[in-house]
């Protein structure tokens, strides 16, 4: 086997030759896989090509909708894209569970976007101050201002810049730290355009002023321009609120109910182990979400860990409280996404997704977001500290192990009755068709 030399120069049909000669031994059946999953509308095959490189096919995930969400008063249903079993059943519980009850409440709290220029300097740090201070502030504005014309017309653009002294961490280490509002779009381009010309204005300015010796302006490096996917002043609150009482028709059951479940929330707070699994349980609604809408779901899981580890540990991005016989029950979410450019206006189903949203703005949807992931992890919650995670999952997971098994309708439908009042187990599963498909 030797290396491939200029593969992203092949056409797609002479990539899958290679790809099925050299690896997988010109198997006629792993041709039909890849052929079957190709768009039959040469358009949008050619659409969902130009996405990425070296595309050979496309790789489906389901597309389903949770109905009934109750938010801010208003009915949505919402888009959801994903593989894992009960994740959109667990969302359509708690919108069933939470809409008589006043539904999610929401805010946005803020929406401010961090992007930084990472530079070195070797010289009086003073003096470099004083020349960001008097001088070089407003010009990174001036030098900008063709690049933010447009989105300061929607209401976005700069909102500061600012100089910071980062050499207690790393020798010679600068940064220009700033931020920007960006309206409706997650605006990625719009930030680093911003930032590559932030480093082109400190470089030439610096090299022209005769503030700095030579063996100052020598030393100045641009190490890097780019935004960060760390957005803890861009965030969204998500909550529900109700009487003890409402949470289970007998008043003892609900009062064990919400003793649990806040406690439930506070060892996510104290214990990592747990930690990670309940935000990841969050995050199941989240990037469903996120993905449905075309929006980086990478992104968006980076951001909420990092979130999760602000104070130095790992803890819940949920809070849970009761006081005066209340319970209430929010999440706060920073969360970076728009509405416009990117995916959300070329992947067909991401425009649909949004056409079903209503075509919410980007501060809309970053509330439906955290509604989803909140909503995910009361359903989650509410499994765990009464009847366990697992019946419910099981069930809903018990098609996919069929599945496995090359199971047929019938079989589908014998086992959906036979685990009725039984749990659901992969070794269980097989044994029970084995004896089945001996009678057959």
């Amino acid at each position: 086997m030797k290396p491939v030399e200029g593969f992203s120069k092949k056409s797609k049909e002479q990539k899958i030759a290679w790809l099925l000669e050299t690896y997988l031994q010109s198997s006629p059946q792993d041709k039909k896989v890849l052929d079957q999953y190709l768009n039959q509308d040469d358009n949008i095959q050619k659409l969902h090509e130009e996405f990425s490189e070296n595309t050979l096919t496309n790789f489906y995930i389901p597309f389903g909708i949770a109905p009934n969400f109750l938010i801010n008063q208003k009915l949505y249903a919402i888009p959801m894209a994903i593989e894992e079993s009960s994740v959109v059943a667990a969302a359509c519980k708690s919108a069933k569970f939470w809409l008589d009850k006043g539904g999610f409440k929401t805010k946005v709290l803020s929406v401010v976007k961090v992007g930084q220029v990472h530079f070195t300097f070797k010289g009086e740090v003073p003096k470099l101050q004083e020349f960001f201070r008097s001088y070089l502030y407003s010009k990174l504005f001036e030098d900008t201002q063709s690049i933010t014309e447009n989105m300061q017309n929607r209401g976005g653009g700069i909102i500061n810049i600012e100089l910071k002294d980062k050499t207690a961490d790393l020798e010679d280490y600068f940064q220009l730290y700033c931020e920007f509002e960006t309206v409706d779009s997650m605006g990625a381009n719009f930030i680093n355009s911003c930032l590559e010309q932030f480093s082109k204005t400190l470089e030439r300015e610096i090299q022209g002023s005769d503030l700095f010796s030579k063996q100052e302006k020598e030393s100045l490096t641009t190490i890097m321009c780019i935004l960060s996917n760390y957005t803890p002043e861009c965030i969204v609150r998500a909550s529900v609120k109700c009487e003890i009482s409402q949470l289970s028709s007998d008043p003892k059951d609900a009062e064990l109910f919400a003793y649990k479940f806040k406690q439930a929330v506070e060892i996510a707070n104290v214990e990592p182990y747990r930690a990670i699994t309940h935000n990841k349980g969050i995050m199941n609604g989240v990037d469903a979400v996120v993905i449905a809408t075309g929006n980086d779901f990478r992104a968006t899981e980076a951001c909420a860990h990092g979130y999760a580890s602000r104070s130095g540990k790992y803890k819940s991005l949920t809070h849970c409280s009761i006081e005066d016989n209340q319970f209430e029950f929010w999440i706060d979410l920073p969360i970076s996404i728009g509405t416009v450019g990117g995916l959300t206006q070329l992947h067909p189903l991401a425009k649909l997704s949004m056409k079903i949203l209503q075509n919410p703005t980007a501060r809309e949807l970053m509330e439906i977001i955290a509604v989803a992931g909140l909503a995910q992890n009361f359903a989650a919650l509410q499994s765990l500290v009464t009847s366990g995670i697992q019946k419910g999952h099981m069930k809903m997971h018990l098609l996919n192990i069929l599945n496995s098994f090359g199971a047929n309708e019938k079989e589908k439908e014998y086992f959906i009755d036979f685990f009725k009042d039984k749990t659901v187990s992969y070794h269980l599963v097989e044994e029970e068709l084995s004896k089945l498909r001996e009678k057959a």
